[in-house]
């Protein structure tokens, strides 16, 4: 089956499109851009880097933009859907929701209107499983944070174990499912090749609340 994937260039789109392609062909990428930083449905830090990560998967990227007013930016998320269905004959769409039924529940409906198989390999997960996989096949920074104990020296930092800790010590959930933290994927297994961050600038506009603001990055061959 073709399917397309959901990408906001975390980790959760990113992950549930590798293992969804351990079965299906991965055909396409689909990212919305929301004007609204605080968009009930998309990741708004640093997105136009999903076009470098496209390029770093050699995948096509079917990209819309949206003003994020609520429910009204589902409609666009939906032309988007169709565009890739259209163009590249998907099938089904992977997404990476793990426990926002919210964010689910919409994107479902939006398959049916289709006719086409919603996937969300994420879906009630075992997170400490799903991290441990991520830390050991994908290379992930933090993008932004937003919670109690999250400063900003984590801001442009890769995930790995010393994270986990640090966030399960704060009682903070290191998947960040409830926007705690934001990510972006520097290299996975999907991509053939990496992307490299030439310039950026840690950001907080509180005490526990920042962004990782990306103004140059590359894409690079990897080496072996």
């Amino acid at each position: 089956m073709r399917i397309g994937a959901l990408i906001s260039g975390g980790k959760d789109g990113w992950y549930a499109a590798y293992k969804a392609a351990r079965k299906d062909e991965l055909a396409c990428l689909i990212a919305v851009k929301s004007r609204n930083q605080h968009s009930y449905m998309f990741h708004t830090p640093n997105i136009d880097l999903v076009k470098l990560q496209g390029k770093a998967a050699e995948l096509p990227l079917v990209w819309w933009e949206t003003e994020g007013i609520k429910e009204e930016e589902l409609e666009d998320l939906k032309q988007a859907i169709e565009i890739a269905r259209r163009k590249y004959k998907i099938e089904g769409l992977v997404s990476g929701a793990i426990r926002s039924s919210y964010q689910k529940q919409r994107v479902d409906n939006i398959c049916r209107e289709l006719r086409i198989e919603p996937i969300a390999p994420l879906w009630q997960a075992n997170e400490e499983i799903y991290l441990n996989e991520l830390i050991k096949n994908f290379n992930v920074i933090i993008s932004g944070v937003a919670a109690e104990g999250l400063k900003k020296e984590l801001l442009g930092t890769r995930i790995g174990l010393t994270f986990i800790d640090r966030m399960k010590s704060l009682n903070v959930n290191p998947v960040g499912e409830g926007g705690e933290i934001e990510t972006l994927v520097l290299d996975c297994p999907l991509f053939k090749k990496r992307l490299v961050v030439e310039e950026a600038e840690r950001k907080m506009d509180s005490e526990h609340s920042g962004t990782y603001i990306i103004r140059k990055a590359r894409v690079e061959d990897k080496q072996n």
